[in-house]
């Protein structure tokens, strides 16, 4: 049994059985793998995958004992790999995070510039998306941190931390009939088009299902990922926009005016991720420290101990999770 046979066997796998992309991924022949794959399973004297024909139809009962084996081999081949580089170049490296567009534009820019000015020869990769593109890379292992607001059930593999609490706020115009004064309700809202995000939310965070409940059909005339888009049609007049508190800068959006609506929607959590059982670098606790001050290194090392999110939530609820932006 070879490394090489176990690294394709779990990207086959990751890659829903395509043998090409999972080729394309490890930068070999589709031949190459699919007979690396036949050795394997002559070796073990088990079959691991259905064929029909040349494709594979779905995994073995057999087949997904030992891939999940083989994914732990190799998460620890990686952590040894990390722990000698912490051991041989604490300083260097390189760092990728998964994030939205509203952290990456809004929240991370003081944390990573202290993060370079700390680390200058840490190469820094930021990939921004939805939480389900987040997701995708978590699970092609591409990134080390993931930072992202609820959709916790597409991170089961993740130890997720939470870092700040935050609430919507609704932006209009100077100018606009709700800058009038008078209190904020649903119904008001209602009554104008509305620009705001693509919520990946369910439940008590839906928009939608807000409004609803109210017996209110809202006129959402333009949704997006990006909050300085959304900001953008506000100005032109399209409608009143909801974006996250944090989303508001003063400094670049004196023209706006910020509506409080805590009362409306329920605050939300921005959490940071990483996999269970993996091996975090020194400097990955330094990045994680300076976005969640309230995370220490000790309680980040108790945080990777644990067995269950379950453990994580138990010990986040003993921690004063902050505020940030408009609250």
């Amino acid at each position: 049994m070879k490394l090489q046979q176990l690294r394709y066997l779990v990207a086959v796998h990751d890659n829903g059985l395509n043998i090409t992309a999972a080729a394309r991924q490890l930068h070999t022949s589709q031949p190459g793998v699919s007979r690396q794959l036949k050795m394997l399973e002559a070796e073990l004297g088990l079959r691991l995958f259905e064929r029909d024909g040349r494709a594979l139809t779905r995994v073995t009962a057999a087949g997904e004992r030992v891939i999940a084996h083989a994914a732990k081999i190799l998460r620890e081949m990686h952590n040894i790999r990390r722990a000698s580089q912490d051991l041989r170049q604490a300083d260097s490296g390189s760092l990728a995070i998964a994030t939205t567009h509203t952290q990456a534009r809004y929240v991370l820019p003081p944390v990573i510039r202290a993060f370079r000015e700390r680390y200058p020869k840490v190469r820094l990769n930021l990939h921004q998306g939805t939480s389900e593109q987040i997701a995708e890379l978590i699970a092609q292992d591409r990134v080390d941190f993931a930072i992202a607001t609820g959709s916790e059930e597409l991170f089961g593999p993740l130890v997720r931390l939470p870092v700040y609490r935050w609430h919507r706020v609704v932006v209009v115009p100077k100018g606009h009939p709700l800058a009038g004064g008078g209190k904020l309700t649903l119904r008001r809202l209602a009554e104008h088009p509305i620009v705001t995000y693509v919520f990946s939310f369910s439940g008590r965070s839906s928009l939608p299902a807000l409004f609803e409940a109210a017996g209110l059909s809202p006129d959402v005339v333009l949704t997006a990922q990006d909050a300085d888009v959304i900001k953008t049609y506000v100005r032109i007049g399209l409608g009143v926009g909801i974006v996250a508190g944090v989303a508001i800068d003063p400094v670049i959006d004196p023209d706006l005016l910020v509506l409080d609506a805590r009362h409306l929607f329920a605050s939300h959590t921005t959490w940071i991720g990483f996999r269970r059982g993996g091996v975090l670098r020194a400097y990955m606790y330094d990045f994680l420290e300076r976005l969640a001050p309230h995370w220490t290194r000790r309680l980040v090392r108790d945080a990777e101990r644990s067995e269950t999110q379950d453990e994580v939530d138990r010990a986040s609820a003993a921690i004063e999770i902050p505020y940030r932006g408009c609250q």
